[in-house]
């Protein structure tokens, strides 16, 4: 299992402990819980830097763009 899911899996309280990189069974809740942590965790991604100091239209569009896919998943998923 990879290592960042193990990690969100742990955040979960109630979480049956992990066998040998396995996740126990969970509740309904808990499976919300890590799939919202899932997903916020992928927001992070939706984000432009520049690569220099200067800001042109072309920065500002793909900023605008990383902000509306950001809020689509966000919107789509009921992620607050």
């Amino acid at each position: 299992m990879n290592e960042r899911i193990k990690e969100l899996a742990e955040q979960i309280v109630g979480l049956s402990r992990l066998h040998s990189g396995e996740v126990a069974l969970m509740g309904n809740t808990q499976v919300e819980k890590f799939a919202e942590l899932i997903i916020k965790e992928c927001v992070k991604f939706c984000v432009h830097e520049s690569n220099d100091d200067e800001h042109d239209e072309y920065d500002m569009g793909m900023w605008v763009k990383a902000e509306s896919i950001k809020a689509a998943i966000v919107e789509h998923f009921g992620v607050k």
